[in-house]
């Protein structure tokens, strides 16, 4: 009787791979979640005996309190979720005014009280005048920030209250509405990193009194809508093939439209991590494209540039004005799709043809 290799034992113990579940979902996140709990369930609802949907993340956190949109990556979707991270997000929420928590919502146990002045629309829209464009805030003790290693949500209920240095941010719209005396509807789109609580406090303390979050809704996120979203009760409902026709391509997240065609032996080189010279591949739209990015880079930084205080021109004696990249070196995103038109991920590309592989999907 002969004895099977360890080759051949191995290989009668392989279990069939599992489908990988890839695709962005749009959640309308409910009340008392967190963020996390609501990939967690999203993550059960896609996984079955042949589908694995370990792999999954949402592109910006939602406080418990607040509802609304939670792009949800699953599985190669992940590699790009950072393009929605980045995007500019709205926001509708009420303000309750003459009380500021310590949480700066509802949530939290309210530490301060105030009287409440009369204001009207004039004096709403005055206020709302102040906040809109480039600022710096001062992000909330109750956070998921870090400090020397530790969150600083951590320290504040140690009561303990740290340090924070204040982030850049761009109010683009903004709009404030009385719905009552002591209530105003807030309605604003914002770069990343703003927090809705600070600033739903600061505009109270612009009107002379305290305030804090009652309600809060997000309802875009880049490019992706709310009116677009499932809820858990409405995606738990479907059956396993239907939840799937709910998710949107692996690169769903990716707000670019450039895209360059390779070659077979081109995909072969950039999935083994190699550049590419694709200096006779760049059309004059890609090349539009590539300058054009680079404008607008700068454009988009311009607001929170000026904004910062001017470095002195000591600080910079010493520096090489050499050290910047020629415009032709300056790489910029741009989706790499095969002769089939499938959709291979991200490279770098520059106007000297070099081509660097970036993020890249597995099939």
């Amino acid at each position: 009787m002969s004895i099977p290799s360890k080759h051949t034992e191995k290989k009668a113990n392989n279990t069939p791979e599992k489908i990988k579940v890839s695709g962005v979902i749009l959640v309308d996140k409910p009340k008392g979640m967190t963020s996390q709990q609501v990939v967690s369930k999203v993550k059960y609802l896609f996984k079955s005996p042949i589908h694995d949907s370990k792999k999954a993340g949402h592109t910006g956190t939602l406080d418990p309190m607040a509802t609304g949109l939670l792009p949800i990556c699953l599985g190669e979707a992940t590699k790009f979720s950072h393009y929605q991270l980045d995007a500019d997000k709205s926001y509708e929420a009420i303000v309750l005014l003459g009380s500021q928590t310590d949480t700066g919502d509802a949530d939290g146990q309210i530490v301060e009280q105030a009287a409440i002045p009369t204001f009207d629309t004039v004096m709403l829209e005055q206020v709302a005048q102040q906040f809109s464009g480039a600022q710096q805030q001062i992000p909330p003790m109750y956070s998921a920030l870090k400090k020397d290693g530790k969150k600083l949500y951590e320290y504040a209920r140690a009561g303990i209250e740290v340090e924070r240095a204040p982030r850049d941010i761009v109010i683009k719209a903004i709009d404030l509405k009385a719905i009552d005396h002591e209530q105003i509807q807030l309605i604003v789109t914002c770069t990343k990193g703003t927090y809705i609580r600070v600033l739903g406090e600061d505009i109270a303390k612009a009107l002379g009194t305290l305030g804090h979050l009652t309600a809060l809704r997000r309802t875009q996120v880049g490019d992706f809508n709310i009116e677009n979203a499932i809820t858990l009760l409405e995606l738990e409902a479907l059956s396993l093939d239907s939840r799937q026709g709910q998710l949107m391509p692996v690169d769903a997240c990716v707000n670019i439209d450039a895209e360059m065609v390779l070659t077979t032996e081109q995909c072969t080189r950039i999935h083994m991590g190699q550049r590419l010279n694709v200096f006779e591949q760049l059309t004059d739209d890609i090349r539009n494209y590539i300058t054009g990015n680079i404008d607008s880079e700068s454009s988009d930084n311009k607001e929170i540039a000026v904004h910062r205080k001017l470095v002195s021109e000591a600080d910079n004696s010493d520096q090489s004005t050499d050290t910047k990249p020629l415009i032709h070196e300056i790489p910029v995103d741009i989706r790499l799709i095969n002769e089939e038109g499938q959709f291979l991920g991200l490279g770098a590309v520059s106007l000297n043809g070099r081509l660097q592989p970036k993020k890249l999907i597995q099939r």
